[in-house]
């Protein structure tokens, strides 16, 4: 690879991080399966456990198929470094209890993946870190909700699943500040899409489960940030908590990274078309996709994304029942939660990915009972536009 790292997006997803003739001359990755490491002497155990000499230890620590993981990953969002976690709460775990103290404050964006919002709570409640939402929309919404106590501002956008955006580099610049970090959920937009250190946050976290693998048969997630942060991170949260990822997994993300420009290319591409056609049908009130041009974040979404993604959310005109009816009668749709796979998925988040967040702050959120969130794949667009067509009819 280049040193300066200026190939392009899609030759970094395919080569950055990895050096075969450090592997034997492999092509691919190996999968180092295995949970500790032979030292050739007991000084060099000593010296590697101090500190002062490079290398593998125990695989809850480091391993080196999980690092050309990290690697990537970091060169891909351009991060100084990165950490690889079991799953994406695990990262967003990590990132939050290896950022605050008892007593400090978390502000964050007016909508939340429904286990972030239980890991908030009970971080308040166990440890006082306490928490509160806002739009994030102006200046002077941000330094009202900003307290004495703020350590750091977390962010989803677009914020699932109501598809709204946050202006990255106006938070990035008030933060800055105050002193304030930014962690940046960007699993919706994958680096790919949009670049979050670049627009002068902190530290991207990715639930890697989705677009990352793109093909539904890994659990994991991702940190990316500065070197001093992440080794933060990684000392405390990381090595003491242990949500660690297994080299198998590490191995599957590299595999579907390879293929993420091309699977977001044609992700984009099925949601802007399946819009356009919700948005016409008598039995969609309302459709919630950054790439519509009467999506009130648009304007954000031209100047932060390079796209518009591949999740969108709509809601069913009609009763909760009538959404029952509509998602039940679906043929070729999986009913499923999580997102970024191969194939088209739908959920309700109401009843579903954010049953825990309480009534009434899921509906300040904007998520009504009427809403249903849909992860486009990479299917014909016709054959899934198909579907919704035949399952919205029969209303």
């Amino acid at each position: 690879m280049k040193k300066d790292g200026s190939y392009h997006f899609e030759t970094k997803a395919i080569h950055a991080g990895y050096d075969a003739k450090k592997h034997s001359d492999s092509l691919t990755p190996p999968i180092y399966q295995t949970s500790t490491f032979a030292f050739s002497s007991l000084q060099q155990g000593a010296n590697r456990f101090a500190g002062t000499e490079d290398g593998y230890i125990y695989s809850r620590l480091s391993n080196p198929t999980v690092s050309v993981l990290e690697e990537r990953i970091a060169q891909l969002e351009g991060g100084e470094a990165a950490l690889a976690f079991g799953s994406g709460i695990a990262a967003v775990s990590a990132a939050l209890i290896g950022l605050t103290k008892m007593n400090d404050h978390i502000l964050c964006s007016k909508g939340l993946y429904g286990c972030t919002f239980g890991l908030l709570q009970m971080l308040h409640e166990k440890y006082s870190i306490d928490y509160s939402f806002s739009e994030l929309k102006s200046t002077e919404d941000i330094l009202k909700n900003i307290r004495k106590n703020t350590r750091c501002i977390y962010i989803e956008t677009p914020i699932n699943p109501t598809m709204k955006l946050i202006d990255l580099k106006l938070i990035a610049s008030i933060a800055k500040e105050k002193g304030i970090i930014v962690v940046v959920d960007n699993t919706f937009s994958t680096p790919y899409l949009q670049k979050p250190l670049q627009l002068g946050c902190d530290l991207v976290i990715h639930s890697a489960t989705k677009y990352i693998c793109g093909h539904g048969d890994v659990i994991a997630g991702l940190v990316v940030g500065n070197q001093d942060m992440i080794a933060g991170i990684k000392k405390s949260a990381q090595k003491d908590i242990g949500g660690i990822i297994s080299p198998f997994d590490a191995w599957l993300l590299l595999r579907g990274i390879k293929t993420l420009a091309v699977r977001m290319d044609r992700h984009c591409e099925n949601a802007e078309k399946l819009a356009d056609q919700l948005r016409k049908h008598p039995k969609v009130k309302s459709i919630y996709y950054p790439g519509d041009k009467h999506h009130p974040d648009y304007e954000i979404m031209k100047k932060q994304m390079k796209k518009a993604g591949g999740l969108l959310s709509f809601e069913v005109n009609g009763t909760f029942e009538d959404v029952v009816k509509v998602v039940n009668q679906l043929k070729l749709i999986p009913i499923a939660v999580s997102l970024g796979d191969a194939e088209t998925l739908i959920q309700h988040p109401a009843s579903m990915t954010h049953a825990v967040v309480p009534e009434e702050v899921r509906i300040e959120m904007g998520i009504s009972n009427e809403l249903l969130r849909l992860s486009v794949g990479l299917e014909a667009w016709e054959d899934i536009w198909e579907d919704l067509k035949q399952a919205l009819d029969t209303l």
